[in-house]
């Protein structure tokens, strides 16, 4: 049985000085403006105010704002570009990193947006944005598990789904991690990662760590635990109708 994990990573852009006094007169003028047009929705204005910014002055913070609102405008080959060039800019800003990683996220290029959140995990002042990249290498290492998966690859995915849990537990990788090992016949290690997801205080995904703990002890021929954690499942309405399945072939 297949299960699917859809979350995206919403990136928390890190502000900065809506309003900056320390760039040439005329850049800092099209920058604010920029930003006023960004806050208001209107993106196609604000690109035009930083792009004409760019033209007096090449500083990182127009470079980053011009990146966010290319992002939101899914122009996400473009978004990088400016990003790069904040960087280039600026080596040690490290809302650039955070954004250029979310938009290789996005664009599913997984390995680049993981080595663009270390770099902001190292340039971050604030545990809050230390935190919030380590939950973004997991999504990424979630990402490339599900990928070398689907290609067969089970113990690379073991390897991505492991590596996404060193740096935050997230339920969707235990739950991949459990349907996996489940799947490479590693029974125990598989009731263990299920086991993980129950202990969590908050998860929407402990149906499937129930499901796929009562399929590891059923291969286990543990009958009457397997049953137990089916009956379980069948609490969740994703999972009700598989759980009951197995449980009547357990009749």
């Amino acid at each position: 049985k297949k299960i699917k994990m859809m979350f995206t990573i919403l990136v928390s852009f890190v502000s900065i000085s809506v309003f900056a006094q320390d760039m040439p007169a005329d850049a800092a003028k099209e920058y604010n403006e920029g930003n006023k047009l960004l806050k208001a929705g209107n993106f196609d204005g604000a690109v035009k105010h930083y792009q004409e910014a760019l033209s007096t002055s090449k500083d990182y913070r127009i470079y980053y704002q011009l990146g966010v609102t290319l992002r939101k405008q899914n122009k996400l080959s473009a978004a990088e570009d400016a990003f790069n060039e904040s960087i280039k800019s600026n080596p040690n800003f490290d809302a650039a990193y955070n954004g250029l990683g979310g938009t290789f996220f996005q664009d599913g290029k997984y390995l680049e947006a993981i080595e663009s959140f270390k770099k902001f995990e190292q340039l971050a002042s604030k545990k809050q944005h230390k935190d919030q990249a380590k939950e973004y290498i997991a999504r990424s290492y979630v990402r490339l598990g599900e990928a070398v998966k689907k290609e067969g690859n089970y113990i690379k995915a073991i390897e991505h789904f492991n590596e996404a849990l060193k740096n935050h537990p997230l339920d969707a990788a235990y739950v991949l991690l459990a349907s996996t090992l489940y799947e490479n016949g590693d029974y125990d290690k598989s009731i263990e990662a299920s086991e993980q997801v129950l202990n969590l205080k908050s998860s929407n995904l402990k149906g499937a760590a129930h499901y796929y703990k009562g399929m590891a002890f059923k291969q286990k021929q543990d009958i009457s635990k397997a049953k137990e954690s089916f009956e379980l499942a069948k609490r969740d309405a994703q999972y009700k109708r598989l759980a009951e399945y197995e449980l009547n072939l357990l009749k």
